[in-house]
């Protein structure tokens, strides 16, 4: 099951870009306020300062205070009663050299003498930054919000210019069959990152390519060099039972099942050599199938006096090959002769699986539950009595076609189920 694909890496870069945008313009806007803010400040500090040199100096020449220069500036002298707001203000805040009034009034102050002669400016009708700071404001948040889009706008762009050729080549590799793994991925891309991704993966397929041809032609040449000292035997099996007084030796019938066996096996690994890729055949009936392949095997069911249960329903049908059906019959109805313990066979069907079963010992718990198929390929133990070689190759050749392949044990018997990969599952 794959995915939905998601531009994440677009999206997160667009988040970045625009937050640390967002986050620049806010950090700047704090800056400005604060400079206009102390910048104005600093123009009253420095009024009142300049009054205070003016008063020393007239002082030190009359001896006595003048009246203030700039008339939103006053002298208290001694014991001479502030405005309330401010008086309340300085009992809050003794320390403070600016205080807020009511009313809107704004307060400057600077210490003349130890005396307690003080200056008082009374800045409101001074004040620049306070009546436009609404206009600054949406000034700094207009810009930001400008400056915002504009880095959303480059980031989709370079984002785009960034996940483009990761997404194609992603569509590229999801394209690709095992049968023709593409080797020139790197034509189409430059001598960057993704370029560099690409190359890797031109050499990777190379070299997966390359195992498969090998294993492919092994398999290929091992069967075809098995099928000739298997006809022999199979060939000498049939004299030594026309012979008489040897037709009924268990030996030979022993020697039969197994050849056969081998044969089966062998006509697997044909089948996976091949690697023919999976088609949608049209549906047909099931039980000919089954029918069929039971017949194949007649003579050994009757050897070992088996007792087989075909419970098919005439109107099942599959889509699977008529060829690719009776190999895996096949197979799996001779693992039954061989590692079963007698008696009867059961083959079912329903709309969703087809299931062989058998009684046997529990096969090892590797095998078994709701991920066994996967651990089949590979798999034997020394308890396994050889089930994981065999299931293992029918279990590569039904994931060839779309099939599964489950195995079970309840109750003495042993099942191998085999459905379609898009049927649902039992719980």
């Amino acid at each position: 099951m794959t995915t939905a694909y998601r531009p994440r890496l677009q999206q997160r870069m667009m988040l970045a870009f625009t937050g640390f945008t967002l986050l620049v313009s806010a950090v700047f806007g704090l800056f400005a306020m604060a400079f206009v803010y102390t910048v104005e400040d600093q123009f009253f500090n420095s009024a009142l300062s300049q009054e205070a040199q003016r008063q020393h100096a007239g002082r030190t020449r009359s001896g006595d205070w003048r009246e203030p220069a700039q008339d939103f500036i006053r002298l208290y002298r001694p014991g001479q009663a502030l405005p309330e707001d401010l008086a309340e203000a300085r009992r809050r805040e003794p320390r403070s050299r600016e205080l807020a009034g009511l009313g809107g009034r704004h307060y400057h102050l600077l210490t003349l003498d130890p005396d307690g002669s003080l200056l008082v400016a009374e800045v409101s009708a001074q004040l620049v930054v306070r009546p436009m700071r609404q206009q600054l404001l949406l000034w700094l948040g207009l810009w930001g919000g400008g400056l915002a889009l504009l880095a959303l706008g480059l980031a989709w762009w370079l984002s785009r210019r960034t996940s483009a050729p990761l997404a194609r080549l992603a569509a590229q590799v999801a394209s690709s069959r095992p049968e023709q793994l593409p080797t020139d991925l790197a034509l189409h891309y430059g001598h960057d990152e993704v370029g560099q991704l690409a190359r890797y993966l031109d050499g990777l397929n190379q070299r997966v390519a390359a195992l498969i041809a090998r294993e492919q032609a092994f398999t290929r040449d091992a069967s075809h060099e098995l099928r000739t000292p298997l006809a022999v035997l199979s060939l000498s099996c049939e004299r030594l039972q026309a012979r008489p007084g040897t037709a009924a030796l268990p030996e030979i019938a022993t020697l039969r099942a197994a050849i056969w066996q081998l044969q089966q096996t062998v006509e697997l690994l044909l089948a996976l050599a091949r690697q023919a890729p999976a088609q949608a055949d049209p549906q047909r009936p099931l039980l000919p199938q089954v029918e069929q392949a039971v017949l194949a095997l007649a003579p050994l069911l009757d050897e070992q006096q088996i007792s087989l249960v075909v419970d098919v329903s005439p109107s099942l049908s599959r889509d699977w090959p008529p060829a690719l059906t009776q190999l895996l019959l096949t197979n799996l109805l001779a693992n039954a002769l061989a590692h079963g313990e007698g008696g009867s066979i059961r083959i079912s069907a329903d709309a969703d699986e087809l299931r062989l079963c058998n009684p046997s010992a529990s096969p090892p718990p590797a095998l078994l539950g709701s991920g066994a198929a996967g651990r089949l390929h590979g798999v034997k133990g020394e308890a396994s009595a050889g089930l994981g070689l065999g299931l293992s190759i029918v279990r590569r050749l039904a994931e060839r076609h779309g099939l599964q392949l489950r195995l079970s044990h309840r109750d003495g018997w042993t099942c191998v189920g085999l459905r379609s990969t898009s049927a649902p599952e039992d719980h």
